[in-house]
């Protein structure tokens, strides 16, 4: 590791401030040119020790930058993931407030629900399948802490993967006979079709990409956990949003989940 415990530290509370506060910081790897992957899952975790410790509690995983129009979108050629508490899980219906984000996008998503614990490393998709209770139509509100999102991978990693707000759809669906592969997805911003993508989008499979996170996890001896669930990566290039802006996703076989920003 290239930073000390104590610069990991400092680092991690400017960013729960800068997640407070709205108001964004110098990206790690300008301030530190030698950071290790290491150093940027140290930050995070960090981060999430801080909030747990202080009542949140832990109730899902993200994964980010699975599709290759995400990865276009930020240069990176990567996934990374994040960790999801309570706090960040709002009520669909309930609008947004601009006022507690600072460069919001939104990006729809497949999200898994867990019926029992997955462990790596060695997970494949089947196992992913099998442990798997159902999917739900979801967004992620993402947001960086970093100025203007000029990061690197391993500043994503330090941010949480960027991760701020997860809204998930009210439909369940069982994975008994779906192919996620062929799952198509409308997009819709203010009414008006702005995207449309498939499962297949995601690292070829959804379920592939949440074999990649629980193998990924493996590393520092961190499991997913029944009743958990895992937001498996936007199908589409991630969509800037405003105020008066509403979205609704639909999904081939799944159903919708929308939001309105104010």
């Amino acid at each position: 590791m290239a930073l000390s415990k104590q610069q990991i530290e400092q680092i991690s509370s400017e960013l729960v401030e800068a997640e407070k506060s709205c108001l964004p910081i110098v990206a790690l790897t300008d301030r530190f040119k030698e950071v290790a992957y290491e150093d940027a899952y140290a930050v995070q975790l960090t981060t999430f020790d801080t909030k747990v410790k202080s009542g949140a509690v832990i109730v899902g995983k993200k994964i980010g930058l699975t599709s290759k129009p995400m990865q276009d979108q930020f240069g990176i050629r990567e996934p990374d993931y994040g960790m999801i508490v309570d706090q960040m899980v709002v009520r669909e219906g309930a609008p947004l407030q601009m006022s507690s984000l600072i460069l919001p996008r939104i990006e729809p998503e497949i999200a898994f629900l867990l019926k029992s614990d997955l462990k790596g490393p060695g997970v494949n998709v089947a196992q992913v399948l099998d442990a798997t209770e159902g999917v739900l139509p979801a967004f992620e509100v993402i947001d960086s802490r970093f100025k203007d999102w000029k990061i690197t991978v391993k500043d994503s990693i330090a941010d949480n993967a960027s991760a701020a707000t997860m809204i998930l759809g009210g439909k369940l669906t069982s994975i008994k006979d779906l192919d996620l592969r062929l799952i198509g997805l409308v997009l819709e911003k203010n009414g008006e079709v702005v995207s449309t993508g498939a499962g297949a989008a995601v690292l070829g499979n959804p379920a592939e990409s949440v074999a990649w996170l629980v193998n990924k996890l493996a590393e520092f001896d961190i499991s997913l956990k029944k009743g958990e669930f895992v937001m498996s990566g936007s199908l589409v290039k991630a969509v800037p949003v405003e105020a008066g802006a509403s979205f609704r996703a639909t999904f081939d076989r799944l159903g919708s989940v929308s939001v309105r920003f104010e």
